[in-house]
């Protein structure tokens, strides 16, 4: 794998660290309010929290698993293709079901990376 496709790569899994930190970590804080355009009293609601903090956890494991391919697995293009595509095709989902410019802020990235695998 490239260079490029590595820093690409290991940034998206920052990118799904940071997400984990505000959903799971930051839920009421005033960065995860401006991210998600959602005010401080819906964020302390339990039922949202208890949400926020379980979809952190599947952004924080998406990072280890891309982080996985890089540096562990013995396939790791075909892992860190997979686990692009998905994050791609739940931002595309994403776009569609919330806001449009989440294929751009959670899939932009993303979508760079996948496309870097290529070349």
């Amino acid at each position: 794998m490239s260079i490029v496709s590595t820093i690409l790569i290991i940034l998206v899994a920052l990118e799904f660290f940071y997400i984990m930190y505000l959903e799971t970590f930051a839920t009421i804080s005033d960065s995860t309010s401006r991210v998600f355009n959602m005010k401080k009293e819906e964020l302390k609601g339990k039922s949202l929290n208890t949400l926020f903090k379980n979809q952190g956890i599947y952004n924080g494991l998406i990072g280890v698993g891309l982080l996985y391919s890089i540096f562990i697995s013995s396939n790791s293009i075909e892992i860190s293709r997979l686990l692009l595509i998905y994050i791609i095709l739940v931002a595309l989902y994403g776009s569609f079901t919330s806001d449009k410019k989440i294929i751009l802020t959670q899939g932009g990235l993303a979508i760079l990376a996948l496309i870097s695998t290529f070349f």
